[in-house]
């Protein structure tokens, strides 16, 4: 039975009979992914239940599926052998999420489960960076020497291949393992089993270096249409390889916190549905409290102007519309230039052709609006010295708002800063006084009040 045709109250009213070997029966034909998805959907209670059913040659890579903190309950819930089972089968990558994701102490004890040998490797991935290559490689892969038969090569491959990572690239190394190519098996299969490894090797590839940044593993692999980097160190000494399946896990991460980011929310440390009420307050309050800090500025810059307001009540009419769209226009603009350097298309050397550009068209946008506001003010809100004070600050606002937008990322990533935190409601926040600043100032000096 296929999980598409299987209901979730179906498992439960199984898990509920206690028909443990129907169940068990059903989990074996599911697709693992599916698997994992449904101990997710799970009690607590179930979920450990359901975890024992399944075949033990499985039970890692499902494990290695699912969310940081449901890995967590069933470390807590299983017995020490089954957990020494689970972590021993993990890959050394997986394995070192999983520890990195789990506390202090559950580390400890999970790594006097494991061998001396996964002990040592494990440790070993723990020392890089947090967010590093290091962090995300494993060390399965398959190595050549260069002075190799073809032949030789293929008797390798099919000795050391089983517990490789990937065998859709191999990897040249010296006696000292320093890399020296990368090969497709393609090219090793078609090739004549009397050529050497060296007479195939062009002496090209592309490597990261452990200590650097999880993202920049991430541009190179899209960039060079890899499906394995390998990892090196400063001498050239090949580490480990960060596979795609991994790479894929870190894309959703950074896009999931850019998000969290750009809606002022402090990233999540676990998935939103395991996230308790008290810690998603923890994450919003700060910014916010921050954001209303700075909202009492707005408040004073009114204040500031009140006599203004009072000779001309039709000016509070229009202070939506210009604050609005100058926020609007300077969140648009940043989200823009982030998403343009988050994926490498912008650097910072062409920051004096982000400016132009942005200057022509916040002229070009602060213009049309700025018109129609104009045609609004004087035909329908005031007369003509109305239509020209909201016009005028509507060009202006946009032009600042849209410059401002696109600026400060670059800014922040000038100073090494996460660009992401410019977030919309910062921004918005920004423009609000900076906007009603504008405003009642060029009211004052073409209205002369």
């Amino acid at each position: 039975m296929m999980l598409k045709q299987l209901l979730f109250p179906e498992i439960k009213e199984l898990i509920d009979r206690k028909d443990w070997r129907t169940l068990k029966d059903i989990l074996a034909n599911w697709q693992l992914p599916d698997v994992a998805d449904l101990l997710e959907t799970l009690d607590e209670s179930d979920r450990v239940i359901v975890f024992r059913l399944l075949n033990k040659e499985h039970a890692a890579e499902i494990f290695s599926e699912i969310e940081p903190d449901v890995q967590q309950e069933l470390v807590e819930q299983l017995s020490n052998e089954n957990i020494r089972q689970i972590i021993s089968e993990l890959s050394p990558d997986d394995r070192t999420e999983l520890f990195e994701d789990m506390p202090g102490q559950i580390t400890q004890q999970l790594l006097k489960l494991l061998t001396p040998e996964d002990r040592k490797e494990t440790l070993g991935l723990l020392g890089y960076p947090e967010d590093s290559a290091g962090r995300l490689m494993t060390p399965n892969y398959v190595a050549l020497l260069p002075n190799w038969t073809i032949e030789e090569a293929l008797k390798h491959i099919r000795k050391s291949g089983r517990d490789a990572e990937t065998l859709d690239m191999l990897y040249v190394t010296d006696k000292d393992e320093i890399l020296l190519d990368d090969i497709p098996l393609r090219r090793v299969i078609l090739t004549d089993l009397k050529a050497s490894v060296k007479s195939i090797m062009d002496w090209s590839f592309i490597a990261i270096n452990a200590t650097e940044d999880q993202e920049e593993a991430a541009r190179m692999m899209k960039h060079y249409n890899l499906t394995a980097l390998p990892v090196i160190d400063e001498k050239g000494v090949l580490l480990g390889i960060v596979t795609v399946d991994d790479i894929l896990d870190v894309i959703e991460e950074e896009v999931t916190e850019d998000l969290h980011k750009s809606a002022s929310v402090v990233p999540l440390d676990m998935s939103y549905t395991a996230t308790s009420s008290w810690g998603l307050y923890r994450r919003r309050i700060t910014w916010l409290s921050l954001l209303a800090l700075a909202g009492f500025f707005s408040s004073s810059v009114i204040a500031a102007f009140e006599s203004t307001l009072s000779a001309i009540v039709a000016l509070a009419f229009f202070i939506p519309v210009l604050i609005d769209s100058g926020g609007n226009t300077g969140s648009q603009s940043a989200t823009m230039v982030i998403r343009a350097i988050s994926i490498g298309e912008l650097t910072l050397g062409k920051w004096f052709s982000v400016i132009k550009k942005e200057i022509i068209v916040g002229l070009m946008l602060g213009t049309s609006l700025g018109l129609i506001l104009f045609l609004w003010g004087t035909f329908w809100k005031g007369g003509g010295q109305i239509g020209l004070v909201v016009g005028i600050s509507m060009i202006t606002i946009i032009f600042i708002s849209n410059l401002l937008g696109s600026l400060l990322p670059i800014i922040l990533t000038k100073l090494k800063l996460d660009p992401a935190v410019v977030s919309s409601p910062l921004i918005t926040t920004v423009i609000d006084a900076t906007g009603l600043l504008i405003y009642f100032s060029i009211a004052r000096l073409i209205l002369k009040i």
